[in-house]
């Protein structure tokens, strides 16, 4: 089961996250608080996941990501956004934000984009990417690998994401709740996308525009 933390000033929106979440059998909002309470509801509670609003009126957003990264246990955070914030979305990732979506992203896509940050991988939600944003200190939106990544559909990215960790097309359907036809077809486009002949490379190409993390040893190095 995966744990998640939803930070929104917005109580409407903390429901809505909730209510969505809360419906796959692999997740759970464990609770959804203001930005006020966020840090001290995380240490209690421990979740793998914080979905966290990037501007709040009480606190900002980059503030409680500061206070995440600073826990014993701290979890893997992704921006909540909207369009025309890239200046702060740069921000956070550079402060150890594991990625950032837009608030009215999807209800279907949602909970595959929180497995991905489960799963340790980085959500960039296209159209925020597509405004300009440098994602990658090494690979901004001028390499020919981050423009592939920002023509890839949420769910693909998801789907590569996992593809990096080894898995199979039917491990890949099971964790997705996806139909095994299905993430095929997902393959076959982002290997198209990416214009390579196998799921190495993909992954590689990938981990260049900073949608897969580095392997633990490669890290800070």
């Amino acid at each position: 089961m995966i744990r998640v933390l939803v930070v929104d000033d917005e109580a409407l929106i903390r429901k809505g996250f909730q209510h969505i979440l809360d419906a796959a059998q692999d997740i759970e909002v464990a609770a959804a608080v203001p930005g006020s309470q966020a840090v001290q509801v995380a240490q209690e509670i421990c979740p793998d996941v914080v979905l966290l609003d990037i501007r709040m009126p009480d606190v900002d957003g980059l503030t409680v990501l500061a206070g995440l990264r600073r826990l014993s246990h701290p979890p893997v955070v992704a921006m909540l956004v909207t369009i025309g914030m890239d200046e702060h979305v740069a921000t956070a990732l550079r402060s150890g934000a594991a990625g950032f979506l837009l608030k009215d992203t999807d209800p279907e896509q949602l909970p595959f984009l929180v497995r991905t940050l489960a799963a340790g991988g980085t959500v960039l939600s296209s159209e925020v990417t597509r405004t300009g944003v440098d994602v990658c200190p090494n690979a901004g939106p001028q390499e020919p690998a981050a423009r592939s990544l920002v023509r890839l559909t949420d769910r693909e990215r998801a789907v590569l994401v996992l593809i990096g960790e080894g898995l199979s097309n039917s491990d890949i359907a099971t964790r997705m709740h996806l139909s095994t036809s299905t993430v095929k077809d997902d393959v076959s486009a982002i290997l198209t996308e990416f214009k390579v002949d196998g799921r190495v490379q993909a992954s590689r190409n990938a981990e260049g525009a900073c949608l897969l993390k580095p392997p633990r040893d490669q890290e800070g190095g």
